[in-house]
């Protein structure tokens, strides 16, 4: 069982401002991101259940994944999402030295170029996916310093749902999302085959009840 916090504590937040953990806004507005895909079993049903909500949200890929099955990563593209890199492999930035790091992160990017239509010529100094978000959450000062420099936007979260936790009840995974989000939150689901069961159960009723309220979903750019 995880310490990891629903909500990340202020005080998290201000120790790395130039991480994005949640979108400043008074307007009823929720973004809704998904790591790990895209996967056969859970991606598709993600999509139709959001498009059903008229929602719109970020996906962050392992371009491992991509290479996989290119026709979901074209079904999300197609659905008018946002797509954002979760390195080639899902690998712990901790455990991983700065320049092999930053190796699998160009990897990832490497598929998009590949994946996307009209990617360009891959001369810009800029990625062309340029929302990053490290597997697990972690990633080192160097490490984020370098991507930073490179143009990526690092997106970490407000809002953890702990889908993927199979001793969470998914009843508890719905709480944490309800009881915790609000303007500007962006929250994390995993479109993966481990958070299926909580996921399934949770994203429906969380479109749901935010819908009734006004609020509307909305997907990462920058």
């Amino acid at each position: 069982m995880t310490l990891t916090p629903v909500k990340t504590p202020l005080v998290v937040k201000k120790m790395f401002p130039n991480y994005v953990w949640d979108i400043a806004t008074n307007d009823n507005v929720i973004y809704l991101t998904f790591d790990d895909g895209p996967t056969p079993e859970i991606t598709t049903w993600t999509l139709d259940t959001l498009k059903a909500f008229n929602a719109k949200a970020t996906f962050f890929c392992i371009g491992n994944n991509i290479e996989k099955h290119p026709e979901i990563f074209q079904h999300i593209l197609d659905e008018g999402h946002a797509i954002g890199n979760h390195t080639n492999n899902h690998i712990k930035g901790w455990k991983t030295k700065a320049k092999d790091y930053l190796e699998n992160v160009s990897l990832c990017e490497s598929v998009f170029k590949n994946k996307i239509p009209h990617s360009g010529t891959g001369n810009s100094p800029s990625p062309i996916v340029n929302l990053f978000r490290p597997p697990y959450g972690q990633i080192t000062p160097k490490q984020g310093k370098k991507l930073l420099g490179l143009g990526y936007k690092i997106i970490m979260w407000d809002i953890l749902s702990f889908d993927w936790e199979k001793d969470i009840p998914k009843e508890t995974c719905l709480k944490n999302v309800l009881s915790k989000t609000t303007n500007g939150s962006i929250v994390v689901f995993h479109d993966s085959v481990k958070a299926s069961k909580n996921m399934q159960y949770v994203l429906p009723k969380v479109l749901k009840y935010y819908s009734k309220k006004g609020f509307s979903f909305k997907a990462l750019e920058f």
